[in-house]
């Protein structure tokens, strides 16, 4: 068995909030009956043969641990909950929308966004500190589970700032998109190093 862990990084699936262009954060919402729908899209994806997953680590987050559970039903394996995924922590912001953010903190949400890494909601936690966190804990798994599939149910700021590392980008505004917060990211650890191996992985089509 190679010692290389392969994790497959997934976003839950779409909330209220989502839905409203609200900044979550900590805080969280239900699923919308999209949102549901796509997870058990993803469910069945996940649960074909191409897969060999024998553990999902789940964000505690409700959003994200009912993601996991749905798509457990296909599954059928440990499900272990890991504070170090949760999503970033978006303080004084949580529960707006980006367009009150915009209107009333415009001159304050800029000055954050060309701090690139060092992004830091007021009262939040900064970008680099949600990519040390969540990299500290893959790079210990990956030791631990050494050789395993490991399906991970976490948030677009996790997934980004672990992917924005390995492909070296800096959080710059003018810099082309790299993913679809919608799609299967996978990367793989070795040695306490993570690289990318397939990236906007889609479900494939109900037949």
């Amino acid at each position: 068995m190679s010692d290389s862990t392969l994790f497959g990084l997934l976003r839950h699936g779409q909330t209220i909030w989502n839905s409203q262009g609200r900044v979550q954060g900590r805080l969280d919402s239900p699923h919308t009956s999209d949102g549901i729908a796509a997870v058990r899209e993803w469910a069945r994806f996940l649960g074909s043969p191409r897969w060999k997953w024998v553990r999902i680590l789940t964000s505690p987050a409700p959003r994200a641990a009912t993601t996991a559970q749905l798509i457990n039903e296909e599954l059928r394996i440990e499900i272990q909950e890991e504070k170090d995924l949760r999503e970033q922590d978006w303080g004084l912001w949580e529960g707006l929308s980006w367009s009150e953010i915009r209107t009333s903190h415009g001159e304050e949400l800029q000055s954050q966004v060309d701090r690139g890494w060092s992004f830091r909601p007021p009262g939040g936690e900064s970008r680099k500190e949600v990519h040390d966190r969540a990299h500290g804990l893959l790079t210990k798994l990956g030791r631990r589970y050494a050789g395993e599939q490991i399906l991970v149910i976490t948030h677009q700021g996790v997934i980004k700032s672990l992917l924005y590392a390995i492909e070296k980008r800096k959080f710059s505004p003018g810099e082309p998109k790299l993913i679809d917060k919608n799609l299967l990211q996978t990367v793989s650890c070795c040695n306490d190093t993570m690289t990318g191996f397939a990236y906007n992985i889609e479900p494939l089509p109900r037949s």
